[in-house]
């Protein structure tokens, strides 16, 4: 199945590290929900939030485009669904979610623009 940004999916929780919670999103796919994006507020210990297994609503925050990592949220359902009670109905909510796709990252960029850097690195130490 294919997966956007922005889209809220049902998945299982089927592993907990101390970094976050792996879910299940289908028979093939898993996504990472990071303990900063389990939910609003500190979060010491995910043992106490999640169970493995329990069925969780989460958000797709991003997709990582060379690997096709795909990072979760519970938290920002959260606060979408606070929102929607706080806001005037016709209120357009956007979702903002950070993605790297508009950035041109790679080695060949890195190379293109060391010249510039090294230039602009000996103009500011006075060479």
């Amino acid at each position: 199945m294919n997966y956007s940004v922005g889209q809220k999916i049902k998945g299982r929780i089927t592993g907990i590290q101390p970094y976050g919670a792996f879910v299940a999103l289908d028979n093939q796919t898993q996504g990472l929900i990071h303990i900063s994006e389990c939910k609003s507020g500190i979060v010491r210990d995910l043992k106490g939030e999640l169970i493995v297994g329990k069925e969780v609503n989460v958000i797709v925050m991003d997709i990582e485009q060379y690997t096709g990592k795909i990072s979760l949220s519970l938290r920002q359902d959260e606060i979408m669904a606070l929102n929607r009670h706080v806001l005037p109905k016709n209120h357009n909510l956007k979702k903002r979610f950070w993605t790297n796709y508009h950035l041109d990252f790679g080695f060949e960029s890195i190379e293109r623009k060391q010249a510039d850097w090294i230039k602009e690195a000996l103009e500011r130490i006075g060479k």
